[in-house]
């Protein structure tokens, strides 16, 4: 893993058996997050196809995000994709559609069929 050898570098990689990439933009020093633990992140998440925005955590009137870490929770991409994220760490995801939305996207939200996401997070905290 080129982020265990070398944190901080700016060099997405794809999360070993799955498609999603991660890149860590900002390294974190808390504790990370495990399979089970309640991670709380701030997110941010576009449609790398349209560069659209569908969601963020920082807009007027959203408050971050808190889900139970690798058990199916959210997305596939997702939750694999923060497992080891420390608290103080930004990592991107870009999460391709079949570990995302899949072909049926999600209107609600302006996701289109088969659409990639990109998502940006902050990790606030996690309890085990």
């Amino acid at each position: 893993d080129p982020h265990t050898l070398f944190p901080g570098t700016a060099m997405a990689a794809p999360i070993p058996g799955y498609e999603t990439t991660v890149e860590i933009k900002k390294v974190g020093d808390g504790p990370k997050i495990e399979k089970g633990d309640k991670a709380t992140v701030h997110a941010t998440g576009v449609i790398k196809e349209t560069g659209k925005k569908f969601w963020s955590t920082h807009d007027p009137g959203q408050q971050p995000f808190t889900y139970q870490a690798g058990v199916g929770q959210v997305i596939t991409g997702w939750d694999q994709g923060c497992l080891g994220m420390k608290v103080g760490e930004h990592r991107e995801l870009v999460i391709p559609a079949k570990e995302g939305y899949g072909q049926a996207g999600f209107p609600g939200w302006g996701i289109p069929p088969g659409g990639t996401l990109v998502f940006t997070l902050e990790c606030l905290s996690v309890a085990k």
